[in-house]
């Protein structure tokens, strides 16, 4: 799906305003800006850890990430340019929770390093294949990412752990920027062409799946530690609807273009 120059023009302007304020406002330090040296074990347990873990291991497909979002996005710079930012914040993420967890005492280097083995004997794959509908994709799971550590960081906040306090007050901010970037993308895309936009948005949406479905280690295991994902309606009120609101949309136009969609579609497809 190719791009017209004023399209491209704009997807740079939405990255330079992205990479401007992210420079300006947002840049942390994980060595340097979370209060390690308040770390207390008394505030240990082993419903924080799995969470950490978990959220970890899904950072640690990174490159995998990265590999197959610049090969979709590599033709348009301010998309492409944007890929590498995100793999650079999210890389960061995932060293923050790997520290706490090492610096906390929950996990040992060798327990890490065996978890950290089999999250690279799996690879992550594109669950949808085209930039628009992966577009789509980066929206609906940086918003469920984004309230998933923000529910975390008031956890914390009210239990007085000062630690996870700001780790998980930055990974959530750096969440919501992601985010905020997909929806201006979206916002670009429906300049283009809105019908088909949300027709791949309701497709998306009805088939969508958190990236650590079948890749982490006993994920569904870990999705019953309470804060390791949030409910399907909590989701639907506090992710899908103000996204749809944002694009200018509704539920009852993604239900009509979702069986639109289903109905062109050959009965014996088989996704790849």
């Amino acid at each position: 799906m190719s791009a017209s120059l004023t399209h491209q023009e704009k997807m740079y302007r939405a990255y330079m305003e992205f990479f401007d304020i992210a420079e300006r406002k947002r840049r942390w330090h994980p060595l340097n800006d979370i209060p390690w040296e308040k770390l207390n074990p008394a505030k240990n347990s082993e419903e924080k850890a799995i969470c950490v873990e978990t959220f970890c291991g899904v950072e640690l497909y990174v490159p995998d990430y990265t590999a197959n979002g610049f090969n979709l996005t590599r033709t348009i710079f301010g998309h492409a340019w944007f890929q590498a930012n995100w793999g650079y914040e999210e890389s960061k993420h995932g060293l923050t929770f790997r520290e706490y967890l090492i610096r906390s005492g929950q996990r040992t280097e060798e327990q890490y390093a065996d978890f950290e083995q089999q999250i690279f004997a799996q690879v992550w794959k594109l669950p949808f294949h085209t930039r628009r509908q992966m577009t789509c994709y980066g929206a609906l799971q940086e918003s469920a990412t984004f309230l998933i550590y923000r529910a975390q960081m008031e956890k914390a906040r009210q239990e007085g752990d000062e630690v996870l306090d700001k780790i998980y007050f930055y990974v959530s901010r750096d969440e919501a920027a992601h985010m905020g970037f997909y929806i201006k993308v979206l916002q670009l895309e429906l300049e283009e062409d809105r019908e088909g936009t949300l027709a791949d948005l309701a497709y998306v949406i009805y088939h969508f799946q958190m990236p650590g479905v079948g890749l982490i280690p006993e994920y569904d295991q870990r999705l019953g530690v309470n804060g390791v994902g949030i409910s399907s309606q909590q989701f639907l009120q506090r992710g899908i609807f103000p996204l749809l609101r944002a694009v200018g949309s509704s539920r009852q136009e993604m239900v009509k273009l979702f069986h639109q969609k289903k109905k062109t579609e050959q009965p014996d497809r088989i996704s790849a």
